[in-house]
């Protein structure tokens, strides 16, 4: 594996400028890597998350995330301790990398560069989607919430915008990210405030059945309605680690912290939502949940209440709470990017930074594929359910490189160690299985598609660095990743015969669950018995040691 920084002789760039000696810059301290991952979980999900969840769930939604909640800790618990270990750029894209060589970590690096590079365009769809209030921007949305040639100009403009942004390097990022993040969660708790003070009917929650959709509902909400998106980008700290300046203390509480935050923010805006709505809107069925303005939920819902003042600060803020979060993940995109260069799988272009410290190549990549999302997916929840199953597939890899490090390095310095370690890992690990799996097959089949074309995109570019015997050439490692291929098309098979997203049915309701646990609890095992030797794995690491002593 490649350093983490590049460090050029006297008199040669590695980037696009006359500069010389170009690293990633480490400006960023605890609270700007708080605010990263704050800033990327308050985003477009608390405008539609309650919304969409308890028209799935009913009030059992604020189950939904609860269930949701334990799962992203589970995962963030996982992460804090390899943040601390590891603090290094595109982490999510490197730990199964250290752990089981290059087959996996390919895989791993492109799930998390696809969900990266997706969330972006969803954030851009959510503010488009809430300016519909406004009659100017009427002609932005087709019927069936598609975009219209303009709304593509406008979608691409606000594109252009996350990355000119970025361009301006990551001291200035921070900056304009925590503006707008204490924006984000002033917001969110005012709502939470108003509308709990004047307008709560405790009724709601049983009027109509309190779990009218049973267990299912309860669960395929967590994946589909928004509940697992909206709780992600907790690793945003750890995406952008390398530019930390105190890496090792800073990650694990920002990390931590940040899911804290949001989760607490999130459970509030769902209960206050059902508390609100008056009871004609759901007379019909949670199902059949409408109330004028319900394009822009709690705006519309405000209004409707006599809260025309506050549907206005809401209107506002579905720019700022997007834009914020479309902003730090197009930076994830950049540094992900690099990530995958650094261990060998994208061309070494990803690498070169600007005069500002900024991977320019990898922004402009990020802005074209987030342009290209807009075309596929015609709403919001599409890009929902899309990306959830993408980021989930990412994060189950943090629990296997765990497993496998605490196995192999039990000795290695910790700044975090997590407690009952050896108890979470696997369950974090079966738990963002069962998130995967309730996505459905429907959303699954689609990313199976994806993770085809990446094999092709980032295969492809392996294959030609070895033959070509470049110097950032991967190791494949097969026979540490010998576990990947039955888990991804295992997870397939149970879908495709389980009964979530248009599956088969043949798989009854707990047995299907169940069968995902096991086979999940089976494949740990099995990875973390196969996992690079210990002296691989430390040789792995050494190099970003090394420079990380002295590159700065």
């Amino acid at each position: 594996m490649a350093p983490l920084y590049q460090i050029s002789p006297p008199g040669q760039s590695t980037g696009t400028g006359p500069t010389t000696h170009r690293s990633l810059k480490r400006h960023v301290g605890l609270i700007g890597l708080m605010w990263a991952s704050v800033g990327s979980i308050i985003g477009s999900g608390w405008l539609f998350g309650a919304k969409n969840a308890v028209m799935a769930a009913g009030p059992a939604a604020t189950i939904s995330w609860g269930i949701g909640a334990v799962a992203i800790v589970l995962l963030a618990l996982v992460h804090a301790e390899l943040g601390g270990m590891f603090p290094v750029s595109g982490g999510t894209a490197r730990y199964p990398h250290y752990a089981f060589g290059g087959l996996a970590g390919m895989s791993f690096g492109w799930f998390s560069w696809l969900q990266a590079a997706t969330v972006a365009p969803i954030e851009v769809e959510a503010m488009i989607g809430y300016a519909r209030h406004w009659s100017w921007a009427g002609g932005l949305l087709n019927g069936d919430n598609t975009l219209t040639a303009s709304g593509f100009a406008v979608a691409t403009v606000l594109m252009a915008v996350f990355v000119a942004v970025n361009f301006l390097g990551v001291r200035v990022l921070t900056r304009t990210n925590s503006i707008a993040t204490w924006l984000k969660i002033f917001v969110p708790l005012f709502t939470i405030f108003v509308l709990a003070a004047s307008n709560f009917h405790g009724s709601n929650f049983t009027s109509h059945g309190f779990a009218p959709f049973g267990a299912k509902g309860v669960l395929a909400a967590i994946s589909t309605s928004g509940i697992i998106f909206a709780l992600l980008g907790f690793e945003q700290a750890i995406q952008i680690a390398g530019e930390s300046r105190n890496p090792k203390r800073d990650i694990p509480r920002a990390v931590l912290g940040s899911v804290a935050i949001g989760t607490l923010i999130y459970t509030l805006l769902q209960v206050v939502f059902i508390g609100a709505l008056p009871v004609s809107a759901f007379a019909g069925g949670w199902d059949k949940l409408d109330f004028p303005g319900i394009d822009g939920p709690f705006a519309g819902l405000a209004t409707v209440v006599g809260l025309g003042w506050l549907a206005w600060v809401l209107y506002m803020d579905a720019v700022i709470s997007p834009g914020g979060t479309g902003l730090i993940y197009t930076t994830s995109t950049s540094r992900i990017s690099y990530g995958l260069s650094k261990n060998g799988y994208a061309p070494q272009k990803f690498e070169q930074l600007d005069r500002n410290g900024v991977p320019w190549f990898g922004l402009i990549v990020s802005f074209v594929t987030g342009v290209i999302c807009f075309l596929p997916f015609p709403s919001w929840q599409e890009l929902v359910g899309f990306i959830t199953s993408a980021s989930v597939l990412m994060y189950a890899g943090a629990p296997l490189a765990f497993g496998a490090l605490r196995r192999r390095l039990p000795a290695r310095e910790r700044s975090y160690r997590l407690p009952l370690g050896g108890l979470i890992s696997p369950a974090a690990f079966v738990v963002a299985s069962l998130i995967i799996y309730w996505s459905g097959w429907h959303i699954l089949s689609r990313l199976g598609i994806a993770i085809v074309l990446g094999y092709l995109l980032l295969g492809g570019y392996a294959a030609y660095a070895i033959r070509k015997g470049l110097p950032n050439a991967p190791r494949l490692n097969w026979k540490a990743a010998q576990w990947l291929p039955v888990y991804l098309l295992g997870l397939g098979l149970i879908s495709w015969q389980g009964g979530f997203g248009d599956g088969t049915g043949r798989i009854p309701m707990w047995y299907d669950m169940a069968l995902v646990t096991v086979f999940a609890l089976g494949i740990y095992a099995w990875a973390i018995r196969v996992a690079l030797p210990a002296e691989e794995i430390e040789r792995e690491v050494a190099d970003v040691e090394v420079v990380d002593a002295g590159g700065h």
